[in-house]
């Protein structure tokens, strides 16, 4: 963690601007209590926030934690922002207790029973997870932490998918996430 810690610290993956697929999908939803899950700095905590949604954040660094607390303050507006490393696990979704959980940019397959039992029946799941690159030659970074083609689809196939897509080249978050990814925004039936 401390590798995240220094980058959050140094202004990396820090930007206040959430993300498009985000500010898309949220728009015809009716606040109520969200999750957001490795929030990093915050700021999709922030968005819902600012949006009237009661947010719990969580996040293993504890210095992405400290800015989204800051920022929050800042804002005035309240997120409920824990350090948590949800590897370990030393945060539990609580069951039926969300109305949305988003997930951007962090992939740990486990958790995946606990998002869907922690979304109530309507309850909405936003997320774009990094994509394996269809050219393995090409490929870098930890294959554990990235998503084959249709994954994400097909985890989520028994719920009401509203968006799905996945970017051919690499995604345009200003989030400085920069490869290719799967979006997937879905209702629990």
């Amino acid at each position: 963690m401390a590798d995240w810690d220094e980058r959050y610290r140094q202004g990396s993956h820090a930007t206040l601007e959430p993300n498009a697929l985000l500010v898309r999908a949220s728009e015809n939803l009716l606040p109520g209590r969200a999750l957001d899950i490795a929030c990093g700095a915050g700021r999709h905590a922030l968005f819902l926030a600012g949006r009237g949604w009661q947010v719990t954040a969580v996040d293993a660094s504890r210095v992405g934690i400290e800015i989204t607390r800051e920022r929050a303050r800042k804002l005035n507006v309240e997120v409920d922002a824990r350090v948590a490393d949800l590897e370990r696990g030393e945060f539990e979704i609580e069951r039926e207790a969300y109305d949305l959980i988003t997930v951007f940019y962090y992939l740990q397959r486990n958790l995946w029973p606990q998002i869907r039992a922690g979304l109530r029946s309507g309850g909405a799941l936003i997320a774009a997870i990094h994509l394996a690159d269809e050219d393995a030659e090409n490929e870098t970074g930890n294959p554990d932490f990235l998503l084959q083609p249709n994954e994400l689809r097909s985890e989520f196939s028994d719920w009401e998918i509203t968006h799905y897509h996945e970017t051919k080249l690499t995604d345009e978050d200003a989030g400085e996430h920069h490869r290719r990814t799967a979006e997937i925004v879905a209702r629990k039936p």
